[in-house]
């Protein structure tokens, strides 16, 4: 039995026989021979992030990867949404600085994710897994790093504000596994820099 379980801008999540499966779905405002051409290379990026993802930290495995329709099937993670439990669980710190560590040894292997929030992550079994790779891309650059970590800073904020300086300065202990890692969080200041002055504009 097939269950929709989430629908995102791109695309609709289907829990189904215990796995995942994530469908791309028509966009009737773009050229159809476009769409058809974006959907299957965003399937085929995804999919080559996620098994380059998976030899190196907790991701769901994939299953098969259609191209012809779009879809991603992947091993569904029982676990607990980072997003609804992180500001409850007793070593939440501890589990910031897994996040960190995830996203140095991504970051390490030049991949950015894209969409660093507490709701694409789950804790299964003491670890961290990340999901949901979709906007994610290769990258070897300082500025695309720190923006990533710029993000999970920002959704820190959003969603966990009561104790988010103390849940970002764990993830920063963790990111100091990356070889960039100096790098990197100059860079960061840099964007936070940026967007203050937006913001004063």
């Amino acid at each position: 039995m097939e269950k929709i379980i989430g629908m995102g801008a791109e695309a609709i999540l289907i829990h189904k026989d215990g796995k995942l499966i994530k469908r791309r779905t028509k966009k009737s405002y773009r050229l159809e021979i476009l769409d058809e051409k974006l959907r299957k290379q965003r399937t085929k990026r995804e999919s080559k992030l996620l098994e380059k993802a998976s030899k190196l930290i907790p991701v769901p495995k994939i299953i098969k990867t259609d191209e012809k329709g779009k879809e991603i099937d992947m091993e569904f993670i029982e676990g607990k949404k980072l997003s609804e439990h992180l500001d409850n669980l007793k070593n939440s710190e501890e589990v910031c600085k897994m996040i960190g560590q995830n996203i140095a040894i991504l970051h390490d292997n030049n991949i950015i994710h894209g969409d660093l929030t507490t709701s694409n992550m789950i804790l299964k079994d003491n670890k961290v897994f990340f999901i949901d790779f979709g906007l994610g891309f290769e990258s070897k650059k300082a500025e695309d790093k720190a923006v990533d970590l710029h993000l999970i800073k920002q959704a820190l904020e959003a969603k966990h504000f009561n104790h988010y300086e103390r849940f970002f300065k764990a993830v920063l202990e963790g990111y100091k596994l990356s070889k960039h890692e100096k790098e990197v969080i100059a860079r960061l200041k840099a964007v936070e820099k940026r967007g203050r002055y937006k913001q004063a504009d």
